[in-house]
């Protein structure tokens, strides 16, 4: 049995085990073998071989934020007063540490980082803006973008 490494590409089995995952990962190795016409035994040592090699790097259910009082999304630009290795070190450590920060982007342009956040509501957002963001270590400035219409999010990768 051929199993993944990152010394040669994955095969096509390898891919669609991939892809269904990535749809629905509650899908049992009985069903995901039988999707890749593989039997149960060698359709579980592949998936736990891309597991072990990296290309799965973990399973979650996806909540819906409406149901537990998260339905706002946010995006905050941030603006460091300096650029350098020990100032984003700082800011990424505090910011890793919050945990309503979804994701935490370094990015290029006019802005250092991106923060996706997911709140209750604005007065929920003006107090996390007010008592933790512009505390952050070495935050100059912010930008809020109020998320009006999720149009695409958290979409399968594509390969």
């Amino acid at each position: 049995m051929k199993e993944p490494s990152t010394a040669e590409p994955l095969d096509r089995t390898d891919m669609k085990i991939l892809r269904l995952l990535q749809q629905e990962g509650r899908m049992s190795n009985a069903e995901l073998a039988e999707k890749v016409a593989l039997s149960p035994a060698t359709c579980h040592r592949r998936t736990q071989a891309l597991v072990r090699e990296g290309y799965i790097s973990g399973f979650r259910g996806m909540v819906a934020p409406q149901k537990v009082d998260r339905g706002a999304l946010v995006m905050v630009g941030v603006v460091l007063d300096r650029s350098t290795p020990e100032s984003f070190a700082a800011f990424e450590a505090a910011a890793a540490a919050l945990s309503f920060v979804l994701d935490c982007h370094l990015v290029a342009g006019d802005f250092d980082y991106f923060l996706k956040i997911r709140v209750s509501d604005m007065a929920d957002f003006n107090r996390i803006h007010a008592n933790c963001l512009i505390a952050l270590p070495g935050v100059r400035q912010t930008r809020t973008f109020f998320v009006i219409k999720e149009v695409v999010d958290n979409r399968p990768l594509d390969f």
